[in-house]
């Protein structure tokens, strides 16, 4: 076995989430799992961007606009509901800007990257494929299909994840109910962040954002499921 980043990477993220899944469903050191959250978000974003084979200025770029574009649209929506809802984050994610905690930028830089990324090497293998039978991929039809079915993956994996954080204790919903409105919200905002990911010049063959995307997805649903 070669012990490359990816590899390394990997088995490193699968060592943590399915010790994560074990810890909070199995033992009774589950709160400790729970408050480590962190450390584990952390951990996963510096790994996906070691992997990343071409960290220039346009990434680094991408990086912060998906930051500052989360920390922000989350700042209105807790504090003045009119974006995803009436919520509030909890104190198991660490500190917050005016309610909102740091990690909660990287964790909309992670999800919107992987997804980004995840559909640029599917329609990488998509043209491929379609050339090889003499047939074309409209580069208007690969834009829309980067930044829709992007921001539909993106707005999935919050779907996916909406109940074990509320159990979990990352933040409540008023009524404990998840409105439509958000994922309205995660959509749009994954949308648009998408179309700048398309534009910015920057390697999207990152090929640890897609592990890092099924591992997270598989942990969450395991946590959907049996939490």
């Amino acid at each position: 076995m070669q012990f490359s980043r990816q590899n390394i990477s990997t088995f490193i993220a699968i060592l943590f989430h399915v010790s994560g899944v074990i810890g909070i469903l199995f033992t009774s050191h589950s709160n400790w799992f729970i408050r480590n959250t962190p450390l584990n978000l952390c951990l996963m974003g510096l790994l996906l961007v070691w992997n990343q084979p071409q960290k220039n200025l346009a990434f680094w770029g991408f990086a912060g606009i998906t930051f500052l574009v989360g920390m922000g649209t989350e700042m209105i929506g807790v504090n003045t509901s009119r974006l995803f809802g009436h919520y509030q984050y909890g104190t198991v994610l660490g500190g917050k800007l005016n309610g909102v905690p740091w990690l909660i930028g990287l964790n909309w830089f992670m999800v919107v990257f992987c997804s980004g990324t995840i559909m640029a090497k599917f329609q990488q293998w998509f043209k491929q494929k379609i050339e090889k039978e003499g047939q074309g991929f409209p580069p208007k039809l690969a834009a829309l299909s980067l930044i829709v079915d992007g921001a539909i993956l993106a707005t999935f994996f919050d779907w996916l994840i909406e109940p074990v954080a509320i159990k979990l204790g990352f933040w409540q919903w008023q009524n404990s109910e998840v409105p439509v409105y958000n994922y309205v919200c995660w959509f749009l905002i994954s949308a648009v962040l998408l179309m700048v990911y398309r534009w910015l010049s920057f390697e999207k063959d990152n090929y640890f954002a897609v592990h890092l995307f099924i591992i997270q997805a598989l942990f969450f649903l395991a946590l959907r499921t049996f939490l």
